[in-house]
């Protein structure tokens, strides 16, 4: 029986019978074709982990902040003010603490602002007040950034569309804005803010121009309370006197920048 010559293939890669069948030893040529369509496969039927991801957050955030909503209730100021002073020296780090995750959520802020001049005063509640609302809104804006867009159109509700059209070609002037006029809850701006493509930059530096005179009035209102003396009452006045006018200002370059 005579066996003939294995002729080497042209490509000088593996070598075949002369009858063009490819020899035992050579990897049958389908088989790369098969093993990447197995892999396309995989991948095509697999799991997306980033948007599972997301999504487990979004309703995570969702049940949170539904929860929060319609079952929590911060305690009146005066209740909240003997809370937080049992707490000795650390006070001031508890309250700034505290209202951070307030302001993370759909809880109105405006308790928290009153209560930090029943306890602090009108100089120190409203320097921690600012602190603590401008850190919360701040992780509201980054975890709006992480969770996307649709997402967070769906957490804002029947604030989204409200949210989004002021903000759309006004970033720093429509945050401004936001931040100012009455019926506007804190929290549709700071996630609104980060999903709708406000740059941090313009986030901050509106959200500071247009907190600090808010916090000073309401902080302002909880120190007066407290010590109802002449100069509290100035203070109460003054800065909402400023709220006011920095509301016509800022809706002004609002609408002027839209234009």
């Amino acid at each position: 029986m005579s066996h003939e010559p294995v002729v080497p293939d042209p490509s000088g890669d593996t070598p075949r019978e002369p009858s063009g069948n490819p020899s035992k030893d050579s990897p049958a040529t389908p088989k790369p074709h098969s093993s990447s369509t197995a892999a396309s496969s995989d991948q095509g039927s697999g799991i997306n982990w980033g948007s599972f991801a997301r999504n487990a957050v979004l309703i995570v955030v969702l049940i949170v902040m539904l929860w929060l909503f319609f079952n929590v209730q911060l305690p009146p100021a005066d209740q909240m003010q003997a809370r937080i002073e049992g707490f000795g020296w650390v006070s001031w780090l508890v309250f700034i603490g505290l209202y951070a995750v307030v302001a993370l959520t759909p809880i109105p802020v405006t308790i928290m602002a009153v209560a930090g001049g029943l306890i602090f005063g009108v100089v120190l509640g409203s320097l921690f007040s600012v602190i603590g609302v401008l850190i919360g809104s701040w992780g509201a804006y980054w975890l709006a950034r992480s969770l996307g867009t649709d997402a967070v159109r769906k957490v804002l509700g029947k604030y989204s569309e409200k949210i989004e059209s002021r903000l759309d070609g006004a970033g720093f002037e429509a945050v401004c804005t936001l931040r100012l006029v009455p019926g506007i809850p804190y929290w549709p701006v700071n996630y609104g803010s980060g999903a709708f493509g406000i740059t941090q930059r313009d986030f901050l530096g509106a959200s500071v121009i247009a907190v600090i005179p808010g916090q000073v009035s309401l902080v302002a209102l909880g120190a007066f309370v407290a010590d109802p003396t002449i100069f509290h009452g100035t203070v109460v006045v003054l800065s909402w006197i400023v709220v006011l006018v920095m509301t016509v200002w800022a809706y002004k370059r609002w609408k002027a920048a839209r234009h």
